[in-house]
């Protein structure tokens, strides 16, 4: 029998453009159900593909505090979130889930 090598995968190797973030973000705001530290690594994974140093000075933050609160091991506060979001060049828009619509 032959040996199977694996590699670990990682989603940030295979994020190139700005659709494929907002996608990526997308499906994890969608898959999340109310974790914000699931959105936080997600973010995380997005600013690794665009370059962490990069991300961090475009955001205000330290490299190594952007790291903690991407890191998807706690919450980070709502402003980091969109400090981020807004470095990556990526936005957040609102529409009513479907609930909402069929109680109205």
């Amino acid at each position: 029998m032959s040996n199977t090598s694996t590699t670990r995968y990682d989603v940030a190797e295979h994020l190139r453009t700005q659709e494929e973030m907002a996608a990526y973000l997308e499906a994890c705001l969608e898959e999340a159900d109310g974790d914000a530290a699931f959105i936080a690594k997600a973010l995380g994974d997005i600013a690794r593909a665009k370059g962490m140093s990069q991300v961090a000075r475009d955001a205000g933050l330290s490299r190594e505090s952007l790291y903690k609160a991407l890191s998807g091991e706690r919450s980070p506060g709502f402003d980091t979130i969109l400090k981020v979001i807004g470095a990556l060049g990526l936005k957040l828009h609102a529409e009513a889930s479907q609930s909402a619509q069929q109680a109205a």
